[in-house]
């Protein structure tokens, strides 16, 4: 295979995951005004976790199901990862906009960059610090629209919670070092598996509480193709896909890709004519501009410390989103 085919084995799967990524957030709104983030999170992560624990027996057999005696360690790490991240994200997103979710959980590889400071006492460098602060003040552009008060409106709530559920999937993605003998399917499959049985409980107590309702068979048949992206494409293709291309292109490379996520996101919005700012749009680049700066100083033999890079091979070992 010559540079130019591995460039293309690489490069397509990823660039289709961005952007299967970066649709999400706009089909999942549309699931949400018939399906609480409850119920969206538990159907989706039931049958993505019977897929994955077939495709692990299939290829790892069925020892690969065994815990090990690290079942509560994956258990908080699947309820961290499936649970706090899901529900977080599509609860904030509810209150929210689908490309103010892009952006925000696109700062995941700076995010893994301060939560390895503070958890692991691995300062980053100034550039990538810089990185940092630019890709925040993008998000803030985003949210705020250039409105000092924006405080004051519903998505603020939104974007914090989105915020929130993003740096669980960090800590879910950095718990995957401690797990190296397992490979990422297994690490993912068995996760994944907890972190749904976290789901169903928490699906119960809040209908219990009354925060969350069931819904009609008929309401979910409206939405069938939604969920079916979600499902389908957002977490099982996209998984493998990722995967796939990160292997190919190597994670310096391919976290690249995540840009895709908000620029697909903003441009779907567009296209339905949802008004989209000047400062919205000027925050977005930042964000994209900050990930590209953090991405490419390495190869200029600048001094990163832990950089976006480093959470991508951690993204790539967690299996995606």
């Amino acid at each position: 295979m010559n540079s130019n085919q591995a460039l293309i084995r690489g490069a397509s799967p990823l660039l289709a995951t961005a952007m299967i990524w970066g649709g999400m957030f706009t089909v999942a709104l549309a699931v949400l005004r018939v399906m609480d983030a409850f119920h969206l999170t538990l159907v989706r992560y039931a049958v993505t976790a019977l897929v994955f624990a077939f495709a692990l027996w299939w290829k790892e057999g069925r020892a690969s199901l065994a815990f090990d005696g690290r079942g509560l360690t994956v258990a908080f790490l699947g309820t961290l990862g499936f649970a706090g991240f899901s529900l977080l994200v599509f609860g904030g997103l509810a209150r929210s906009r689908p490309e103010h979710g892009a952006v925000i959980v696109a700062t995941m590889p700076m995010l893994t960059a301060l939560t390895t400071w503070v958890v692991r006492g691995v300062r980053p460098s100034r550039l990538t610090l810089a990185s940092v602060g630019a890709a925040f003040a993008g998000v803030l552009l985003v949210i705020s629209k250039g409105h000092a008060d924006f405080l004051h409106e519903g998505s603020a709530v939104g974007d914090a919670m989105i915020l929130a559920g993003a740096l669980c999937w960090v800590g879910y993605t950095m718990g995957a070092a401690s797990f190296p003998g397992w490979s990422a399917l297994r690490y993912t499959a068995l996760t994944t598996l907890t972190g749904t049985g976290a789901i169903a409980l928490a699906t119960l107590a809040a209908i219990e509480l009354g925060v969350s309702h069931p819904t009609r068979l008929d309401a979910i048949a409206a939405v069938g193709w939604q969920l079916a992206y979600m499902i389908a494409l957002a977490s099982v293709f996209a998984v493998l896909a990722w995967n796939l291309g990160m292997r190919t292109l190597g994670a310096a490379n391919g976290v690249l890709f995540i840009n895709f996520v908000p620029v697909t996101a903003f441009a779907i919005r567009a296209v339905q004519g949802q008004p989209i700012g000047a400062a919205e749009l000027f925050g977005a680049a930042l964000v994209i501009g900050a990930l590209l700066v953090s991405n490419l100083a390495p190869r200029l033999r600048l001094p990163t410390g832990v950089s976006a890079q480093d959470s991508a091979v951690r993204l790539n070992g967690a299996g995606g989103q």
